[in-house]
């Protein structure tokens, strides 16, 4: 059995991997806190099913959600507001208040700060286990293939996720978000990889995109569906069944991703000849792979390292703070982050493939590799600035996140060029590792970061700052990488 155009199918099946990554990854940020709406009424009705609130006393609020639960609730911790004619009685709930990780004694601000600070410091630990997982796992895809390595990163951070729904508390909370770490930070050495076997040197940018524009599609699924589940369901099955997600998709990648191009039973001869002539790396015999020693002492490869480490925190810093900055600056409640939060990613989408085709565009227009993914390089840098700006001083949530849009889709047009630098410096045998490690310099630039967020009480001076680091990533990688070409 023959099949046109093989190598779409898997990198196909990668994008579909990428947006369960995606949606694995944002349970626990859309599902921390969330503002739950309740109408007042002078009794609960049941025929409703919905959401309702009675005052018990000038101290307290008994609250029922469409399932009948109940809390009472006190009314210094809840809100009102009129919506449609009625009262609405606003609560913030979610997994930190509901394993009892916010002090039910502290004031708005004050409970509004310290969920910030726990979600960091949890996130720090998983992008610790995430750099870990970068360095490890760019070596074991390099060692084992692309095949077997998906296998072992989605088996492990697919069973992590449905674990999660186990947490009774900080500590088993913070192990379980470590263990998907671990494992979701395979794909992105790992598509560096793949698309390096499968792509000839042309179409490699723009596989790349598209990689980077199935993150946005998840980060654009992500609220819409976590939040619809967590309402629905609440939020410990939720997370058994977004993980159970990434376990079902192992059964199609075993089946179709059997072999490499050369090898693949079901590729035909005109397009393995197509990807095979176009690797100006397979002429390259005598190739070893290279262990992180050579790598760091060749300047070209810090281009990767450096551009990461100051590009990267970005991307994180929306991921992380974007539910809570909503909720907190524009005060929506849980379905209106819902259908607002994946506005910017939309951006990064269309961000990500303008990138990847632009700078493969160019190259097929004659432009050598080094101008083309430099200029796709400056471009996106040039959005970012003015839109961080921008966004952090628009006055409604609908302005910030069409400017949030702006902001990560010229960070995705600058990523998806820098994410192909290691092929394009290195033949297949390098390029998970380097790749692996760009990405545990993003790692650490992040958790810097988000280290550094912890004494910033202000989300406008938070934002702004990160416009400093689009020229301080792509200054380090024009004064370190040189040319662009195959390091000999």
């Amino acid at each position: 059995m023959k099949i046109k155009g093989v190598r779409w199918w898997i990198i196909g099946l990668i994008m579909l991997i990428t947006i369960i990554n995606y949606l694995d990854r944002g349970t626990l940020n859309y599902m921390w806190v969330a503002n739950i709406e309740y109408t007042l009424t002078d009794s609960f009705n049941p025929s409703l099913r919905v959401n309702q609130a009675t005052q018990i006393n000038e101290q307290t609020y008994l609250l029922t959600n469409g399932q009948g639960h109940e809390i009472q609730v006190e009314a210094s911790r809840i809100s009102l507001k009129e919506k449609n004619g009625q009262t609405m009685v606003i609560n913030k709930e979610g997994i930190a208040y509901d394993l009892g990780l916010i002090s039910t004694d502290l004031s708005t601000e004050e409970a509004a700060k310290q969920a910030k600070d726990i979600l960091g410091t949890i996130t720090i630990f998983f992008m610790i286990a995430y750099g870990i997982s970068q360095l490890v796992s760019g070596k074991m895809y390099d060692k084992i293939g692309t095949r077997k390595g998906f296998f072992v990163s989605v088996l492990l951070w697919g069973a992590a996720d449905a674990m999660t729904s186990l947490s009774r508390g900080i500590l088993s909370l913070t192990t379980f978000r470590m263990m998907l770490g671990l494992g979701e930070a395979g794909p992105w050495p790992g598509t560096t990889k793949s698309n390096a076997e499968w792509f000839p040197q042309k179409e490699r940018a723009l596989a790349q995109g598209l990689f980077g524009a199935a993150a946005s599609l998840g980060s654009i699924f992500a609220p819409i569906i976590i939040l619809m589940l967590y309402i629905t369901l609440g939020w410990k099955l939720t997370f058994v069944v977004v993980g159970g997600f990434g376990l079902l998709w192992l059964i199609p990648w075993i089946i179709i991703n059997k072999k490499g191009p050369k090898e693949h039973p079901w590729i035909t001869d005109k397009e393995k000849e197509y990807i095979l002539t176009g690797q100006p790396e397979i002429k390259i015999t005598n190739d070893k792979g290279k262990g992180w020693r050579e790598l760091l002492s060749n300047k070209k490869n810090w281009s990767v390292i450096l551009g990461r480490f100051f590009l990267d925190p970005i991307w994180w810093m929306f991921v992380t703070y974007l539910p809570l900055y909503l909720a907190d600056v524009f005060k929506l409640n849980i379905k209106e982050v819902a259908f607002s939060a994946w506005v910017p990613y939309v951006g990064a989408m269309v961000g990500s493939i303008a990138g990847g085709w632009m700078s493969g565009f160019l190259i097929r227009k004659g432009k050598s590799v080094d101008y083309s993914r430099k200029a796709a390089m400056l471009l996106g840098g040039f959005i970012i600035i003015p839109s961080i700006i921008a966004a952090v001083y628009s006055t409604t949530s609908i302005m910030a996140v069409i400017f949030m849009a702006f902001v990560l889709g010229g960070f995705q047009f600058v990523m998806t060029n820098i994410q192909t630098i290691p092929s394009d410096l290195h033949s297949g045998k390098s390029v998970g590792s380097l790749a692996g490690l760009g990405g545990a310099s993003a790692v650490l630039g992040t958790i810097l970061a988000i280290l550094f967020a912890q004494y910033i009480t202000n989300w406008l001076l938070l934002f702004s700052l990160l416009a400093a680091l689009v020229p301080l990533s792509l200054l380090s990688i024009f004064l370190t990488v040189g040319k662009i070409e195959q390091i000999k």
